[in-house]
């Protein structure tokens, strides 16, 4: 089997975004088929539909914990919240921002831009690692949650 990071990296680099990649390789072992998990996640990718707001990958690892420890009641919210605030914590801590337009430093929120950063080749040399990232955040915190 294999390790969850590196599925989602395989899956990104498949020409999925960033956030179906995180959460397809979640998603299966909370009982969320891959397909679903694809069409779900996919109008996250670009930091929110290629606006540059909160990186895919930080989006699709809160999908993906959400669906492994949310809650289904109105209640009893503060755990998923603490463990959504130490997932993009960490994530920040160590990129600096969860922003996508400041992790790629492009503004893809226009084709033009969007194609400035396609140009830059940032997709294939700052995304896989981000995608990565998340994703291993997530699995620690699955794994000691």
């Amino acid at each position: 089997m294999i390790p969850m990071p590196e599925a989602a990296v395989a899956t990104f680099l498949e020409s999925y975004n960033c956030s179906q990649a995180v959460l397809s390789a979640f998603a299966e072992r909370s009982g969320l088929d891959r397909s679903t998990a694809l069409r779900l996640a996919s109008p996250f990718g670009g930091g929110l539909a290629r606006r540059g707001e909160v990186c895919g990958a930080v989006t699709g690892a809160l999908m993906a914990l959400g669906l492994a420890r949310g809650t289904d009641t109105p209640a009893s919210k503060d755990e998923i919240y603490r463990l959504s605030r130490e997932l993009m914590g960490q994530f920040e801590a160590r990129h600096g921002s969860i922003l996508c337009r400041a992790l790629i430093d492009c503004d893809i929120s226009t084709p033009a831009g969007h194609q400035a950063a396609a140009d830059k080749g940032v997709f294939r040399s700052i995304c896989p690692g981000l995608v990565r990232e998340a994703a291993e955040i997530l699995q620690e915190l699955l794994e000691k949650a």
